[in-house]
């Protein structure tokens, strides 16, 4: 008995309802074309990697949120090129389906093309990563246009820009006047000029980037901005609920992992100590 559906379009689904198609930097131009909404979590190793591309999950983005979450860094600013690689090359290895996207990590881009270029080949040879994504707009243009002239697929992110914590001072939201937010539009419709295949829109009002969102043609991925943009992006340890200590406004926790996990290991502890596990029927 075959355990696949048919979509409407005619497409064959797993039997979870998931489209066994590699997602392609098309096929997210394809999804905002007929209004379906892009689905992006954080994976920064092997075994969450299998998980959420099993579940159906379109884009995994190698953030350098890794930083702070796999890392224990107070900013995304310490982590580095080599460190990105690896967390990046392990997700791959765990990923049949979704597109892959790396950040570039803070210094590796900004002030540089050819450095931007050479950071850039990096990731995509050595960990086998299907795009990057650059923090900016205007100012790392050069940036951008030196990695797609390699051929290298790169996504864009405006708003809050946590590699320029030091610069804004907090992660408050951007872009809430009149001033920024036209100069936030502008640079998004520079990044698309430029070749960019989608763009991160991160805490700005919702209003703002429902507007992006209608005047771009590429899609967009918006994290703390509301629900008029093309696809929604968490960080995987904020929605499983194993981060405890942070909880803005935008952040839905689909599980509380960390009460599971604490728990099993608290027993696990337990059992040790007093000398039930293992049991007779777990040795040999």
């Amino acid at each position: 008995m075959s355990t696949e559906t048919t979509s409407a379009g005619g497409t064959a689904l797993s039997a979870g309802g998931v489209d066994p198609r590699a997602v392609t930097t098309a096929r997210l131009q394809q999804m905002k074309g007929r209004g379906e909404k892009i689905a992006v979590l954080t994976a920064y190793d092997y075994s969450f990697a299998r998980m959420l591309d099993g579940a159906g999950i379109d884009v995994l983005l190698v953030g350098d949120s890794a930083s702070n979450v796999m890392h224990g860094h107070q900013t995304t600013l310490p982590i580095t090129l080599d460190q990105m690689i690896d967390h990046a090359a392990a997700v791959v290895r765990g990923t049949s389906r979704a597109l892959v996207v790396v950040d570039l990590p803070f210094g590796t881009y900004q002030g540089d093309s050819q450095q931007a270029l050479q950071s850039a080949v990096r990731i995509m040879k050595e960990s086998g990563a299907h795009a990057v994504k650059v923090e900016g707009g205007a100012i790392i243009a050069e940036s951008v246009g030196r990695i797609l002239s390699a051929g290298i697929p790169v996504m864009g992110h405006l708003g809050l820009t946590p590699q320029s914590i030091h610069k804004f001072g907090s992660y408050t939201a951007r872009a809430t006047g009149r001033e920024e937010a036209d100069r936030l539009l502008d640079d998004a419709r520079l990044l698309q000029d430029l070749g960019c295949f989608a763009l991160v829109l991160e805490k700005i009002p919702a209003e703002l980037a429902t507007r992006v969102s209608t005047q771009l043609a590429i899609p967009t991925i918006g994290i703390g901005a509301g629900s008029g943009t093309d696809g929604q992006v968490l960080v995987i340890q904020d929605m499983l609920g194993i981060n405890q200590g942070f909880s803005p406004r935008f952040l839905r926790r689909y599980a509380q992992l960390h009460e599971v996990i604490t728990g099993a290991a608290r027993q696990y502890a337990t059992d040790v100590k007093a000398g039930t596990f293992p049991s007779r029927d777990e040795s040999y």
